[in-house]
This record gives structure tokens, C-alpha cells and sequence, in this order.
């Protein structure tokens, strides 16, 4: 496949002005300061893109509902807080192509009327933050943010607001409060970020990747970039891989790539020659599938009819030496870790379950530990403020459906059954 979105970072000079534009950069914005701010939104509508940062959503329609809101000022927002364990796809864009989410984000705000915007960046990307403000400077020197850009009479600022390391600040709710000066915590929703987000204006929040689509978007045309990938979710997705496999990494492929060919065709297939135990296709939020399971399309139509999610594209392959029960462990003790401590279901939820699948691995579980689990995951779901809980319980479920026999050798040997 062509690389759109990657086709700038093997380029040693790529986060300079300059080797951006011989690249073809800012022709997208270009065009679309010569378009209507409402035909900006109709062209991301027709082009079919979905948010890349987890959900889903469609980009065009979460910009209708803000560009009819009536209230101003209006904000825009980068979710640059990559904090899901497995993932690093955005990193490649924030530190080797900064100018295309620069770029991204201009259109966005020409489309909705935005004047001011923040990159919400992770704590833990040092370097980003360096490579960015330069960016920044460099694309307030050639008139590309600030005021009246591109000699077009409209009006957008920019900059980074780095995180503190809260894995919650990647919800919008909870980045919008960071941003605000206040705890990273999860509203309540609704009333929706698009109609009362930051400082209780209209706000738009959208990721790395999403944003570095519009270029294309706009130079190609809606009807081009959906012949790209799945007709149900059109345009090219990184995907981000690691584990057992030969060639990790990040790989831009049509968004509905099998997993099966992201893992054998493009990864090499399993490290060492070994065999295939266990798959998690969207980050540890998402549940892990079994080798049976992997010939399914990587969107966000068909992977949940394989009992999953996309979620963030982080692939994470396990083969048959991994014991699973120490990596669901090590999953909910980051969720144990990063809960908010907001609502009680996902603040005491996840410590109970942290606590049992500790005993369970340290060879001291007992009858009816695995009924246990079952109960208090069932008690999380669906009643937390955020995904997160849910991400954690749905998490476990998926582990304890498909390798059960693990669960039960641990409890009944007390030992691992892979060691």
C-alpha cells in the first residue's frame, strides 16, 4: 500500500518546515482556506472517517453537532495522550511528522471556526514536546497559525499543554478537566464535549491520527479516500505491533486488514518459528482473542463480531511460553493503578480483582476464585463514568473465556502450566 501517513518519517530532515513542504505538505490546508467552513465538514462526512483514538466515531458527524452549536468561542483539541499500554503509533507522527498533525489541525479549525487549539501530549514523550514547539514556531513564521493565515483572514493559535502521566487524561472528559487546571477526572455524559467542554464551551477532541487524515482528505478528495480500506470504515490506520512476532513495529495498512496477515504477512509471522497462543488486537482494554479467532477484519464494524474491539490498533502477540494469567495480571494491576478513583465500582473493582489474580499467580488461589472474578467484573461493567472500567472487567472476561484451563492449573497445582 501507498503510505500516506507515514511517507515523511524515514526522512531524517521530515520535522522541518521546509522538507514537509517539498513532501507536498500544507497543500491540503491550502485548498481548504479556499473552501467554505460547512463544505470542509461535508467533504469529512462523505469521506467516512471514523476517530482513530478508540471509539470510533464518526469524525464528520461529532463536527456537524459542534459547528451547529451557536456558542463561542469554540476549542480544539489533540488527544495526544497515548497512554495505552501496547500502543505507540501516534509517537511516530508527534516526533518524526509533526507538521501533518499541525497541518490536520489548522483545517479542523478552519472548518469549525476554531481560534484556539492545544495538544494535549503525553507526560512520558519528552521529546515530542521539543518537536512540536518547534514546528509550532516554524508554522507561525510562515503564517500558517497565528493571525490571518495564509492571507485568508482567519485566526487559530496553537500549542502543547503536557499531561502529568495519567493514563485517565486520555478520556476527553478528564483531559478537558486537566486542561482546565483541575484533577484529571471523567464527567459525567451528558451534556457532550461538542456542546460543553472547555471553560463550558464547545470543544472538539480528536487524536493524533485522526487528525492527520484531513490532509488527505482534502488534497484527494471524500470519494478517493473511501476507496481506501473497508467501504464501513475507509482510510488508512496504523497499526501498532509488539510482542512475539519477527518485525514490530508501526505498519500503515488499509483500515480491515486481516489480523492473520498483519501478524504472518507483514510481521513475519511468530518470533523464532514458535506457535501463536493468544492475540490482543486493541491495547490491554481490548479482549484477547485466541489463534481460532484471528481472521477477522482489524475496524471497528467487524472486529467486535469476533468478540473484540480495535480500540487503539495496538497488537499485541503472545506465543506459547507466555503464561496469560501473569499477563491479565499485570493488566489489571495498571488499571488498579490508573483508576481515578471517581467511582466506586472501577476504584474498589479493580483492586479486588489486582488482589485475587495476585493470589492466583503466586500459586495461593482458591476454589471458587475464578466465580469470584466473574462476579466482581460483572459489577464494574456498565456502571462506571468512563470506559475504563469496562476495559478492565471486559478485559478479564476475554482472558478467563478463552484460556480458563490456565486460571484452573494455577489454582489447582499452584504453579504455571507453561513453566
Amino acid at each position: 500500500m501507498q503510505k500516506f501517513l507515514l511517507k515523511n518519517v524515514d526522512n531524517p530532515r521530515s520535522t522541518d518546515i521546509r522538507e514537509y513542504r517539498k513532501s507536498g505538505g500544507y497543500k491540503g490546508l491550502k485548498k481548504a482556506v479556499e473552501m467554505e467552513p460547512g463544505k470542509i465538514v461535508d467533504e469529512v462526512k462523505k469521506s467516512g472517517l471514523r476517530g482513530r483514538g478508540g471509539a470510533g466515531f464518526p469524525t464528520g458527524m461529532k463536527w456537524d453537532f459542534a459547528s451547529r452549536d451557536p456558542n463561542f468561542p469554540k476549542y480544539l483539541i489533540c488527544n495526544a495522550d497515548e497512554g495505552e499500554p501496547g500502543t505507540f503509533k501516534d509517537r511516530h507522527i508527534l516526533e518524526r511528522d509533526p507538521h501533518l498533525l499541525i497541518e490536520g489541525m489548522v483545517i479542523a479549525a478552519r472548518a469549525l471556526k476554531v481560534g484556539r487549539g492545544y495538544i494535549y501530549l503525553r507526560a512520558e514523550y519528552p521529546a515530542a514536546e521539543v518537536i512540536l514547539d518547534k514546528a509550532i514556531d516554524q508554522a507561525y513564521k510562515e503564517g500558517l497559525l497565528g493571525e490571518n493565515i495564509t492571507g485568508k483572514g482567519f485566526k487559530f493559535d496553537l500549542s502543547v499543554h503536557r499531561g502529568a502521566g495519567a493514563y485517565i487524561c486520555g478520556e476527553e472528559t478528564a483531559l478537558i478537566e486537566s486542561i482546565e487546571g483541575k484533577r484529571g477526572q471523567p464527567r459525567l455524559k451528558p451534556p457532550f464535549p461538542v456542546n460543553v467542554g472547555a471553560w463550558g464551551k464547545p470543544t472538539i477532541v480528536n487524536n493524533v491520527e485522526t487528525f492527520s487524515n484531513l490532509p488527505l482528505i482534502i488534497e484527494i478528495g471524500p470519494e478517493e479516500y473511501s476507496k481506501i480500506g473497508n467501504p464501513d470504515c475507509p482510510g488508512p490506520k496504523l497499526y501498532c505491533v509488539s510482542g512475539f512476532v519477527e518485525k514490530p513495529g508501526v505498519y500503515e495498512l488499509p483500515m480491515g486488514t486481516i489480523l492473520r496477515d498483519i501478524i504472518y504477512k507483514h510481521c513475519g509471522g511468530i518470533k523464532g518459528g514458535g506457535k501463536l497462543k493468544a492475540v490482543i488486537p486493541g491495547g490491554i482494554s481490548t479482549p484477547i482473542l485466541p489463534p481460532d479467532k484471528i481472521d477477522c477484519q482489524m475496524d471497528f464494524v467487524n472486529l467486535p463480531k469476533a468478540g473484540s474491539m480495535l480500540g487503539s490498533g495496538a497488537v499485541m502477540v503472545f506465543d506459547e511460553s507466555v503464561c496469560l494469567v501473569s499477563v491479565c495480571m499485570r493488566a489489571m494491576q495498571f488499571f488498579e493503578h490508573e483508576s481515578c478513583g471517581k467511582c466506586t465500582p472501577c476504584r474498589e473493582g479493580t483492586g479486588w480483582l489486582s488482589n485475587i489474580l495476585e493470589r492466583i499467580e503466586n500459586g495461593m488461589g482458591r476454589n471458587g476464585d475464578i466465580e469470584l472474578l466473574l462476579e466482581v467484573a460483572s459489577n464494574i461493567s456498565g456502571k462506571t463514568f468512563c470506559p475504563l472500567g469496562d476495559g478492565a472487567a471486559g478485559m478479564l472476561l476475554s482472558f478467563i473465556k478463552y484460556f480458563s484451563d490456565e486460571f484452573d492449573h494455577h489454582i489447582e497445582n499452584r504453579k504455571c502450566m507453561v513453566n
